[in-house]
């Protein structure tokens, strides 16, 4: 069954690592027949949740003005959510986790919007060598993916990608192809 994916890129750095991973991920899955649409977030003016709950009292709109707007119909229509980030102080970039702190919108039963999703995955990487430094962002994407109810399809950790460029060596790009294709 072909699937609409969404891919939420965080990084700040333009055609850095993290996107080139995004991007060998998308080859993958569309090279199995899935529609992709990458969107990096850094790009865009997203402020993060306020938590004045109005998303679930207002006809499921955001008080909020800003490109959280442009964001909203590809993941309430998408099948699935790819989150990509480089590791930022052990945890997502504060680009990404602004998207995530207002899936608030979408995570109780009666608010008044919905997502289509059912799955998701994580790709990340950064300077660190050993994975266990990533485990504060990887509990971030669980507990995510657990509340909003999406089956984990997988993780995909780059280590020692710090320099622009450093994701080139090595097979990394070649394991986030085969993680698309595999979806």
């Amino acid at each position: 069954m072909n699937k609409k994916i969404l891919i939420l890129t965080g990084s700040p750095r333009k055609n850095g690592n993290s996107d080139m991973l995004a991007d060998a991920f998308m080859k993958g899955a569309q090279e199995k027949g899935h529609t992709v649409n990458k969107i990096e977030v850094a790009k865009l003016n997203i402020s993060g949740c306020k938590a004045c709950i109005m998303c679930w009292t207002k006809d499921g709109a955001c008080i909020q003005c800003d490109d959280m707007a442009e964001i909203e119909p590809l993941l309430e229509s998408a099948d699935m959510l790819v989150l990509v980030s480089p590791l930022y102080f052990f945890g997502i970039s504060a680009q990404l986790k602004a998207v995530i702190d207002r899936f608030c919108a979408y995570c109780v039963d009666n608010c008044k919007k919905s997502l289509n999703i059912k799955e998701s995955a994580l790709i990340m990487c950064g300077e660190c060598d050993e994975e266990r430094f990533f485990s504060g962002a990887i509990d971030t994407y669980k507990y995510t993916a657990d509340y909003m109810k999406w089956k984990d399809r997988g993780i995909l950790i780059a280590t020692s990608v710090a320099a622009k460029g450093d994701v080139l060596q090595g097979d990394w790009l070649a394991k986030a192809q085969a993680f698309g294709t595999h979806i």
